[in-house]
This record gives C-alpha cells, sequence and structure tokens, in this order.
C-alpha cells in the first residue's frame, strides 16, 4: 500500500472508525486519542497531563507474558496476527527496511533493527498526530523468563505531549490484546 492509498483510506471514515474514535478530523491540531490511551492497566488516562508528562517524549514498560519469544515476536510482524489481536488492519513487511501500516493507517513506520525472536526497532509515528516526517524509535526486546517472556518497551523521541495516550495506548492497543490472542 502506498502513502497515498494509505492517506485516502484514513481520509474516509467508516462508521466503526468514528464510534472508536480512532478517526481524526482533518489537520485539527486537536486529535481524538480516545481510542488510544484507554489502557486498564495504566491509569494515567483517567487524569489529566500533569506538566511532567506534557513534556516527556520517552517511555518505558516492562509486561511478563506466558508465551515463548518466537511466538511474540511473530505475531507482532505478522500483518494477519496483528490485525487478529488489534481488530484493525495491519500491513507489515517483515524485514529491516520494511515498512508497516497498522490500525488501518494510524501507525506508520519502517523496522529498523530485526533480531528474530529477541528485538523488534522501528520507526514508529502516529500518522496524523506526529508533525509530518516526524518519527520516534520503537525498541521492543523480547527476554525469556521462567517459561514465558519478559516484553521490554522502550518509545523514544516523539513529539511533546504525547506522552499520556502513548503510554496508555500501548497497553490498550498492544499488550492487553496480544495477552488475549496469545491466551
Amino acid at each position: 500500500m502506498t502513502n497515498d492509498s494509505m492517506h485516502a483510506a484514513f481520509a474516509r471514515p467508516t462508521r466503526r472508525k468514528l464510534m472508536t474514535g480512532i478517526f481524526i478530523a482533518g489537520c485539527s491540531s486537536i486529535v481524538s486519542v480516545a481510542a488510544w490511551g484507554q489502557g486498564k492497566e495504566n491509569k494515567t488516562a483517567a487524569a489529566p497531563s500533569t506538566e511532567a508528562n506534557k513534556s516527556r517524549t520517552s517511555l518505558h514498560q516492562e509486561i511478563d507474558y506466558k508465551a515463548a519469544p518466537r511466538r511474540i515476536y511473530e505475531a507482532l510482524l505478522s500483518s494477519k496476527d496483528f490485525s487478529a489481536f488489534s481488530g484493525a488492519a495491519a500491513e507489515i513487511d517483515p524485514k529491516v527496511g520494511g515498512a508497516f501500516s497498522m490500525f488501518g493507517g494510524l501507525v506508520l513506520g519502517r523496522n529498523v533493527e530485526l533480531v528474530p525472536n529477541q528485538r523488534i526497532v522501528q520507526a514508529w509515528r502516529l500518522a496524523q498526530e506526529f508533525p509530518e516526517g516526524i518519527y520516534s524509535l520503537v525498541k521492543i526486546e523480547l527476554k525469556p523468563k521462567d517459561s514465558g517472556t519478559k516484553l521490554v518497551l522502550d518509545h523514544t523521541g516523539f513529539p511533546e505531549g504525547h506522552f499520556d495516550h502513548l503510554d496508555t495506548g500501548w497497553y490498550s492497543h498492544y499488550w492487553e490484546p496480544l495477552r488475549k490472542f496469545l491466551a
């Protein structure tokens, strides 16, 4: 899918996109992130952003899974599995330099480094929220722990003002749905 076709597809809101808050209208600087920031494990979505969080441009999360690192790695880099666990369209080229479009074009980027079953590093952006051409760096480490995996996320370099909804969004759109998918 080309950038033009991804943007064209995203520009036409479906009833589902409008109902879930995923569609972000036009070029407005006021962005609906209701669907992105609804994490159950992370309670910051319920409270307004603090001044300290408004200036934060990185976050760190650690999540334990009962699945093997190989299974998590595969799910995060498979268009089919990602679409299945997230409930939204995903196109992922699972090789270094490969482009991805997730959540129907809401998240775009490229795979920068891939170490099978151990590490995924991506240039990552919220297409309608980050300024044009601005990418953050997402690093996901998969560490064997007991009979499962400790997933370690470091998301750095995102624009100021995005910490709270990204912090909760990782839980609500990635980690919790992935947990249910792997069960």
